[in-house]
């Protein structure tokens, strides 16, 4: 089974909505982990309150193209409301960033905080 990380993002309700969207992730693997969490300024669109980050790592059966689908599908019940400003506020952001021992998404090498979370959640697989 694939290991996944998934970097994780909110800045409305941050800790609840960081906490529900684990809870989902649990019902596709009970052994889910968490990385510290990071309080972060935002990005870009900086006039929002600061953002939570962390990660979250786990196996699953899905491949890569599922669980993005299960993820967005997280953020809308979650209540995510996509904007045209990329950078704006969000209930909670789920994005794949690591598959096995590769990095499949860009803001690994961009944001310090993404790197951060994942690679703690790396050391802790030995990956």
């Amino acid at each position: 089974m694939p290991f996944y990380i998934v970097a994780v993002g909110s800045n409305i309700d941050a800790e609840t909505h960081i906490k529900q969207a684990f809870e989902q992730l649990k019902k596709i693997d009970a052994q889910v982990n968490s990385a510290t969490l990071l309080r972060t300024k935002p990005v870009g669109f900086i006039e929002q309150a600061d953002f939570i980050n962390t990660a979250f790592s786990f196996t699953c059966t899905l491949n890569a193209t599922d669980l993005k689908a299960y993820l967005k599908n997280i953020e809308t019940q979650l209540g995510r409301v996509r904007t045209s400003n990329k950078n704006g506020p969000r209930t909670i952001d789920l994005d794949i960033v690591k598959i096995d021992n590769d990095i499949v998404d860009g803001d690994y090498h961009q944001y310090d905080f993404v790197k951060k979370s994942v690679d703690e959640l790396a050391s802790k697989q030995n990956i």
